[in-house]
C-alpha cells in the first residue's frame, strides 16, 4: 500500500474561487457584529448545516422540524431514526466547536468521537468508534448496482494513520487550509472508514479543519447546504477513477476535479453568508466586537451558555468542552480570578457562576 499522497492541480477556476474565498473572510473578520445577533446566525447556521447534512442521507424532517426536535419542543411519531440522526450531528457540530475552543487538532481519536456522536442519537457523551469490520458498498439507491467498493477493512486503520498524518504535516505549510479540508474530506469519503455515518463525518471533519485553520467566518456558514441543493453535482465531483473498486485506480486518482467543486462551494457558500451576516450587523444596537475581542474563544464560547441562564455551572463547562470534573472546576476558578465570572451561589456541591458586570453588556 502506497503512501497517502494527493494528486491535484489548481485550475484556474480553482483559483479564482481561492481568492474569493480569502475576499469574504476579511470581510467578515472586520464586520461588527452585536453578540445577540451574532449568536442567533450562529445558531440559525447549525440548524442549516444539521438539516442539509442529514437530509443528503434521506432525513425526511424539514428545516423547521428540524429546529423543533434540536430545541425539543416536538416530537413526531414514526420519524424516529430520523430525530435520532439529527440530534446526533447537532450533538457532533457541539463537540466540532468545543475542539476548536481548546485548540485541539485532528487525530483519529477526534473523528472517531465525531463519528460516535452522528451515529449517537444526541447522547452528549460517547465512546470513540472502532473502524468498520467488514466490507462495506456503496450501491445506486434505485439500481442496487456497486456504485463505490472502499478498501478492504484490514487497510482502514493504515489509511486513516496516512490521513491524520498528512493533515498534521502540511499543517502550517504551503497547501491553503481550503484546500487540505476539501482532500480530507475526498480521502474520508473514499476510505469509508464506518458502516454507516461516513458521508456526515466527513462533513464535520471539514468543518473541523477550516474552523482550527481559522476560515470559521465566526461560525456562521454553512457547506452541507451547497451539496445538497446539487446532490448530482456532488456525487458527480466525487466519484472520480476509472473504477468503482478502490484498489483499480481510485487510490491513486487525480482529485483536480474534486478540488475545484470544492473549493467553488467554499466560495459560493461564503458570500451567501456575508450577505447574511452583513444585514445581521446591521440590526445590532452597538458594536461590541472590539469587547468580544478582548475574550478567548472559550470565553466566547462560553457566552452562549449565559443566552439561554442568567447562572451557569460545572456540570455545563464539562458538557460544553467535553471536560472532566476536574478540568472543568479548574477553568471556572481561573476566569473568576480573571473577572470574566462571579460566583452567585458559593455551595460546594451546588456552586453558581454569573457573568461579572463588566460582561453582562455583551448580552443585551
Amino acid at each position: 500500500m502506497t503512501v497517502f499522497n494527493p494528486h491535484f492541480s489548481i485550475s484556474t477556476k480553482t483559483a479564482n474561487a481561492l481568492v474569493r474565498i480569502e475576499a469574504v473572510r476579511q470581510r467578515i473578520d472586520f464586520l461588527p457584529i452585536h453578540p445577540s445577533i451574532l449568536l442567533s446566525l450562529r445558531e440559525s447556521a447549525k440548524l442549516h448545516s444539521t438539516h442539509y447534512s442529514t437530509f443528503i442521507e434521506g432525513n425526511r424532517l424539514t428545516h423547521e422540524q428540524v429546529g423543533q426536535v434540536v430545541a425539543k419542543s416536538q416530537h413526531f411519531p414514526g420519524r424516529e431514526r430520523d430525530e435520532a440522526e439529527v440530534k446526533g450531528y447537532y450533538a457532533a457540530i457541539h463537540e466540532l466547536e468545543a475542539t476548536v475552543a481548546r485548540k485541539g487538532t485532528v487525530t483519529e481519536l477526534t473523528i472517531q468521537t465525531l463519528h460516535a456522536l452522528v451515529m449517537g442519537g444526541g447522547k452528549k457523551r460517547v465512546k470513540p468508534t472502532p473502524y468498520r469490520e467488514s466490507q462495506n458498498v456503496i450501491r445506486d439507491a434505485a439500481t442496487r448496482a456497486i456504485v463505490y467498493l472502499p478498501p478492504e477493512s484490514k487497510d482502514v486503520p493504515k489509511l486513516m494513520k496516512q490521513l491524520t498524518k498528512w493533515l498534521k504535516d502540511t499543517e502550517n505549510k504551503e497547501i491553503p487550509c481550503t484546500i487540505r479540508a476539501g482532500v480530507a474530506h475526498y480521502q474520508f469519503a473514499t476510505i469509508h472508514p464506518y458502516n454507516d455515518g461516513n458521508g456526515r463525518t466527513a462533513r464535520l471533519l471539514t468543518n473541523l479543519i477550516l474552523h482550527l485553520g481559522g476560515y470559521d467566518l465566526k461560525g456562521l456558514y454553512s457547506l452541507e447546504e451547497y451539496y445538497a441543493k446539487n446532490l448530482a453535482a456532488y456525487y458527480d465531483a466525487i466519484s472520480i477513477g476509472p473504477s468503482h473498486n478502490y484498489y483499480m485506480g481510485r487510490a491513486d486518482a487525480d482529485i483536480t476535479k474534486w478540488v475545484e467543486y470544492f473549493c467553488l462551494g467554499m466560495a459560493e457558500s461564503f458570500e451567501a453568508i456575508a450577505h447574511r451576516a452583513e444585514i445581521g450587523a446591521k440590526q445590532g444596537v452597538s458594536d461590541q466586537y472590539m469587547d468580544l475581542r478582548t475574550l478567548d474563544a472559550m470565553q466566547r464560547k462560553c457566552l452562549e451558555l449565559f443566552q439561554m441562564s442568567n447562572e451557569i455551572a460545572s456540570s455545563d463547562i464539562q458538557v460544553l468542552f467535553n471536560y472532566k470534573p476536574r478540568s472543568a472546576t479548574a477553568l471556572l476558578s481561573g476566569w473568576v480570578s480573571k473577572g470574566f465570572l462571579v460566583i452567585t451561589d458559593p455551595s460546594r456541591r451546588t456552586r453558581k457562576y454569573g457573568l461579572s458586570e463588566s460582561y453582562k453588556h455583551l448580552l443585551d
